[in-house]
């Protein structure tokens, strides 16, 4: 009998329950450290939930790493391409941007690149603020338009424009036009030891 293969579903499932493993936390613990319910996170982890962007971004700031590496394969393949084939692209079932980690996963790089398609009038708001590693990241807007808003800083960006910021406030993307909106995000985590 042939094996399904793994849905990101699954994938995101694993991933989490791994990293909460590797760090020795319990179910409680995580919900505690995160602001995610236990239940949910459970759900999540049996890869019988869909979450959304801003529940993933919660779960990956209470364990430490960016959002992008959620998606990665528990085993990534050595190797420094990344086909496009390959990438993987999620679909958040809140707002309904899509997202593809355009990074290969089997590098051991502090820095992700990851490309999303936003809809029109789509918003996504992440409440969490410091993270620990710190987060660097720089949006580049490849088409049509976005507002960036960190804290009280909004930012109105166009094709070409590109921010840098540091990932220490909350912060929302959103799409002011009746146009897709397609951005590069480039995070970088610096460990504490390199500040």
């Amino acid at each position: 009998m042939e094996a399904r293969p793994q849905s990101l579903n699954d994938r995101i499932a694993q991933r989490v329950r791994d990293l909460r493993a590797d760090r020795g936390l319990s179910l409680e613990a995580l919900a505690a450290h995160c602001g995610v319910s236990r239940s949910m996170i459970s759900l999540i982890e049996r890869g019988e939930s869909s979450p959304t962007a801003v529940v993933l971004e919660k779960l990956a700031t209470g364990l430490g790493v960016p959002l992008a590496s959620l998606f990665e394969t528990p085993q990534p393949e050595a190797g420094p391409v990344a086909r496009l084939a390959d990438q993987l692209q999620w679909r958040d079932p809140h707002s309904g941007y899509v997202r593809r980690n355009v990074s290969p996963g089997g590098t051991a790089s502090p820095i992700h690149i990851v490309e999303v398609l936003f809809p029109p009038k789509a918003r996504v708001a992440y409440e969490t603020a410091a993270r620990e590693p710190q987060v660097h990241q720089q949006v580049w807007v490849l088409e049509g338009t976005i507002e960036v808003t960190l804290g009280d800083d909004r930012h109105r960006l166009g094709a070409g424009d590109c921010l840098a910021m540091v990932l220490d406030r909350p912060m929302s993307y959103y799409n002011p036009s009746r146009q897709h909106a397609r951005y590069a995000v480039v995070i970088a985590t610096l460990p504490s030891s390199w500040r």
